[in-house]
Parts: structure tokens; sequence; C-alpha cells
């Protein structure tokens, strides 16, 4: 069985598939306090350069996740969900023109996942 660290809602899913198709190629990356605080940002793809320092965490509804490297030291204990509420938050996500806003629900990792998880 595969641990993964990230998942995404059907709510959340279908909101992605929605903003792709209107702004296409897209990414995640997990905000570290800017703006919304740590809210999981939607960015068009273009527009956001990942490097050495931004861990993948792993694909949700089409779309690659991401979260720098310093930020991942203190979840990385996590299991993070992606979620979709009403209401404008505060960052340059996506979804914020929309009247919408994702957010993440976490939980720890169960010993049985650590176990299983490679790093």
């Amino acid at each position: 069985m595969e641990v993964k660290r990230v998942e995404i809602t059907d709510e959340a899913a279908k909101l992605v598939h929605q903003l792709k198709e209107k702004h296409g190629e897209v990414i995640f990356h997990q905000s570290g306090g800017c703006c919304d605080g740590s809210s999981p940002m939607l960015l068009p793809k273009e527009d956001f350069y990942t490097d050495e320092s931004d861990i993948h965490l792993g694909r949700i509804a089409e779309v690659d996740f991401y979260m720098n490297e310093a930020q991942f030291e203190y979840w990385k204990h996590t299991h993070l969900t992606v979620d979709v509420t009403k209401g404008r938050g505060a960052s340059f996500s996506l979804e914020i023109p929309e009247g919408y806003r994702f957010i993440i629900h976490s939980r720890l990792f169960t010993k049985e996942e650590k176990e299983m998880m490679n790093d």
C-alpha cells in the first residue's frame, strides 16, 4: 500500500478542474505563512518556478503539489487533505476571484503509515 502525503476532496477537485479549463496548466504550492497563512495556493504553472528547495508531495486532481523544504520540515509528519470553502482568502490563488479558497485539513501519520514511508 502506498502512503500518500496529500489528497484532495471531491469538491475541491471539481473546482481545480474548472480552474484548469479557465487557466490552463496549474500547480499547487503550500504557502509557508505569507498572505493567507498556510493555505495551499493554485497558481498558473508558467508563473511559478520550482527549484531544488521545493519538495514534490504528490499529484492531486492531476496537478502537482509542492511545498518548500523549510515548511516541509514542520509538516513532514502530517497527511494533508486539500478542501475548499466559500469565502475570499487573501492570497493570489486562482480560486479567490471565484469566491472560494482552498484550505488544508491535516492529521499526523499513523505509526503504520510512517513505517511504510521511505523517508
